[in-house]
Order: C-alpha cells, then sequence, then structure tokens
C-alpha cells in the first residue's frame, strides 16, 4: 500500500486576521508547515509527500518548493473539492489527508492513524479528539461528532481511498487521539499562543 501525504496549505487563513499567510505562522521558530513536513519525513509508512496550494497562498507556495515535495496549485474553492482536485488530478491511491495548521504533531502519530486504517478494513479515518481535550487546552471546536454520549472533534488528519473519493458516503472508521498535542490545529490568535507554550513545555520535558 502507497500511502501519499497530501497537506492541505491553500487556505485563506481569515479568521487569524493577520497578512502572513497561517502555513508560514511560526510555532518554535520555525513555520507551521515546515513541522508538519517534518513530522510527515519522520513517518515511516510515508512514501510520498504532496502540498496543496492556492493562490492565496503564494509565499508557502515557493517555500515548501525548497523541500522534497510535490507543489501542486488547487482552484481554491473550497477545503474538500480542493481536496478531490488534487485526488482526482494525481490519481492517489491511499490518501493521508493532513491540514498545515497541525504544528505539534509527530511522525509517531502519522505512523499510528496509517497503522489503525490499514487494520480497520474501511476506505475512510477521520482523526478526532474528546472535546473535553479541547476545552481543557481552551481551543476551540467547529465541528462537533456525536459518538454515544461523548462529543468528538476532528483534529485535521484523515485517510482515505484516493479510488473512492467521488462516492458520496464512505463507510468510516474514528480513530480517537488522547494526545493533546494533536488536539492543536491553529486557526486563531489564542491557539497560536497555546501551540507556542505547549511546544516550549514540550522542549522542556524533552531537554530533562
Amino acid at each position: 500500500m502507497v500511502v501519499t501525504a497530501l497537506v492541505m496549505a491553500g487556505g485563506k487563513g481569515t479568521r487569524m486576521k493577520l497578512r502572513e499567510e497561517k502555513p508560514m505562522l511560526k510555532v518554535g521558530g520555525k513555520p507551521m508547515i515546515q513541522r508538519v513536513l517534518d513530522a510527515l519525513k519522520n513517518a515511516e509508512s510515508v512514501d510520498e509527500i504532496v502540498v496543496a496550494v492556492s493562490k492565496y497562498t503564494p509565499r508557502t507556495a515557493r517555500f515548501v518548493k525548497t523541500f522534497p515535495v510535490k507543489v501542486l496549485e488547487t482552484p481554491a474553492k473550497d477545503y474538500v473539492s480542493d481536496i478531490k482536485y488534487a485526488v482526482r488530478r494525481l490519481k492517489l491511491d491511499t490518501v493521508l489527508i493532513i491540514s498545515a495548521d497541525l504544528p505539534l504533531v509527530s511522525g509517531e502519530v502519522i505512523d499510528g492513524i496509517i497503522e489503525r486504517y490499514r487494520r480497520c478494513d474501511k476506505p475512510a479515518l477521520t482523526g478526532v479528539v474528546p472535546m473535553e481535550t479541547k476545552e481543557r487546552l481552551r481551543l476551540g471546536g467547529e465541528y462537533i461528532l456525536k459518538a454515544g454520549d461523548r462529543r468528538l472533534v476532528p483534529v485535521g488528519i484523515n485517510v482515505v481511498n484516493g479510488k473512492r473519493i467521488d462516492e458520496r458516503e464512505l463507510e468510516e472508521e474514528i480513530f480517537v487521539f488522547n494526545d493533546e498535542n494533536v488536539a492543536v490545529n491553529v486557526n486563531t490568535i489564542l491557539e497560536l499562543e497555546i501551540a507556542e507554550n505547549l511546544f516550549t513545555a514540550l522542549m522542556h520535558v524533552c531537554n530533562l
């Protein structure tokens, strides 16, 4: 099974209200997009990396071209449409879809979700965290899934069978992360500050 990581880095980032493109905002001194690419590079189960950019992220496009990745400009219609465009255009098979605003994701996390996809025997998998994790970290949760009495929030990491990308509904596995670092996708200035604080704490623990 060949796994292509599709990094979504073409959004307007309007909620940030900054001139800087969101993927280029820095956490721990590096652009968020670079931290995501580093994690994908460290993941043993990822075979190739594609970064999907748009007319809204020209600086990001120039930056990622310095990395050993493919760069594809999407029409910038919306998140789902751009995913489908990339999968169709590149004829991708197994696709790990990941947002460029997950600065604390790790290669181990990525390998874990791909392994779960391999074992679940379903055409799609969505990574989520409990809403309580988001609330504890003071993070937003725009989309909430219900599973029994649990409230779950998608984290911006999915795996899908690219050959079935145009099907209206796919049977889906839900993968619940208990790692608070995975809960941090940056959409606001407050979330950027929280990501920076968590990164600093993580580096402190690693250096002990």
